[in-house]
């Protein structure tokens, strides 16, 4: 356990202005989290042969990407091309673009669609990470199947293997090293970072780059009811780390920051168990039932914006309800295995005992379910493919919020950029710490789009400083 889980005071993190810097020890690179960005940064640096050290908090890697589900979406791939999905860069970001209305940061959305294909055939053909294409159901807002998984389909395997790859390729994992400082000169070049120890301890390593894969700022309360205040009560579901250092780095930095109301809520949050429930059991014809026996929202918009509809109910919940067919599709889902363990699967062989267990009028719930049939679009303007049959399946869900979707603004390559737009010359971020493609709302967020960011923004990171090295050797 880090002294920052056993509650040990630190202090706050901070820059320190110095025109030189005693360190510890020096490297290359040194990148702030080990969470999937962090993890592909040192993957595709440590291709080309650069040093890198990578400083975690924890005691073990895992971040928001080990509590997600681990699926990342990608355009042209080998696994897709093998399959014979026909896909393009060009297709993936008008999805994106048309998911946040056209408000995405255009730059990032082009650049981070076409990194990310090239990321995960990097880690299938060189360092062994077999991915699959999601069968059976397309998430909200994707054009085609581009949902791609590794063969336990959690995050928690995904970061294994992750960890895995970037150990084999030499990178330096350090963890237990809680990041504090952020060294710069008065001309703003990186000189490096003093990280704290266990123990109290403060180590300091000096480098020529940063790349800041560290966090969000949705663990962070007092920023959460500032600037996502339809969230300041939702149940947190993401990771602890997810504190805001780099927004305060940020605003200490000058360093602009953009679309700070974007976020991946989810409205499929179990309670009381506290697990993740996927929603491709919406898509493939679940619906979402209210306390009153009605439904409150087209289920098919995507699984983010549907936290706030949920929030919005009697009590804050709202129960998944479906049939055996889409109980079936479920299981193949590790995380639901484990939720259906804990006890969040209720069963109900007729319309009545399902209405007792919601605790609604059997004659409103009778006409909601009435309305779920091919061709009839109802009041929220979805239609069906089939009727629900009994015996019917419910789990009891509210909102939560995943993770932020805003940070620090980039440029293309991931250089953290000033207020007047100008470029940081050796300070880069991605994944959570800098801005998403979601744009600025919760209805922005399309499937996928947080281990996008990472994945594609980690390699777009490397290929940076690669470059930059290469044009001053």
């Amino acid at each position: 356990m880090s002294a920052y889980q056993q509650g040990r005071k630190i202090r706050q993190p901070g820059i320190v202005r110095a025109s030189s810097m005693a360190a510890d020890f020096e490297v290359p690179v040194v990148i702030v989290g080990a969470g999937a960005c962090g993890l592909m940064t040192a993957i595709a640096l440590r291709e080309s042969g650069i040093d890198c050290v990578v400083l975690e908090r924890d005691a073990s890697p895992s971040g928001s990407t080990a509590l997600s589900s681990g699926f990342i979406p990608a355009a042209g791939t080998a696994v897709q091309k093998a399959e014979g999905i026909d896909d393009s860069v060009a297709l993936f970001a008008a999805d994106i673009l048309a998911k946040t209305r056209g408000t995405a940061a255009a730059h990032l959305v082009l650049a981070y669609a076409s990194a990310i294909g090239p990321a995960l055939d990097l880690l299938q053909q060189v360092h062994g990470i077999r991915f699959e294409v999601l069968d059976g159901f397309l998430y909200p807002g994707h054009s085609v199947r581009r949902m791609h998984a590794v063969h336990e389909r959690t995050g928690l395997a995904l970061m294994a293997q992750l960890e895995r790859a970037a150990g084999n390729s030499g990178a330096t994992l350090l963890t237990e090293s809680l990041v504090r400082e952020l060294w710069l000169d008065a001309n703003d070049q990186v000189l490096g970072v003093g990280y704290e120890r266990p123990n109290g301890t403060i180590e300091r390593v000096a480098c020529r780059y940063i790349v800041l894969a560290c966090n969000g700022f949705g663990g962070n309360r007092e920023m959460v009811a500032q600037l996502l205040p339809e969230m300041r009560d939702a149940t947190f579901a993401g990771h602890a780390g997810n504190d805001g250092s780099a927004i305060t780095w940020g605003q200490q930095l000058g360093a602009r920051l953009a679309d700070l109301g974007g976020y991946q809520g989810h409205g499929s949050w179990a309670v009381p168990q506290g697990a993740l429930i996927s929603w491709a059991l919406m898509m493939d014809g679940g619906v979402q039932i209210n306390a009153r026996g009605e439904r409150f929202h087209d289920e098919s918009h995507g699984y983010s914006e549907a936290s706030v509809q949920v929030l919005a109910q009697p009590g804050g919940i709202a129960w998944n309800v479906f049939d055996q067919a889409t109980l079936d599709l479920a299981r193949t889902f590790p995380d639901f295995g484990d939720a259906e363990s804990a006890g969040a699967l209720k069963s109900c062989p007729d319309m009545a005992s399902l209405a007792a267990l919601i605790g609604c009028e059997t004659s409103v719930l009778e006409k909601t379910l009435d309305d779920i049939a091919p061709g009839i679009i109802n009041a929220h303007g979805r239609s069906f493919m089939r009727s629900l049959q009994a015996p019917y399946f419910a789990v009891k869900v509210t909102g939560a919020l995943f993770h932020t979707q805003g940070g620090l603004d980039v440029d293309g390559n991931c250089r953290v950029l000033r207020t007047d737009g100008s470029a940081f010359s050796n300070l880069l971020a991605a994944g959570g710490a800098a801005r998403g493609v979601s744009g600025n709302a919760v209805w922005g967020y399309l499937s996928g789009n947080g281990l996008l960011s990472a994945v594609a923004g980690g390699a777009i990171a490397a290929a940076t400083i690669i470059k930059s090295l290469e044009e001053s050797a």
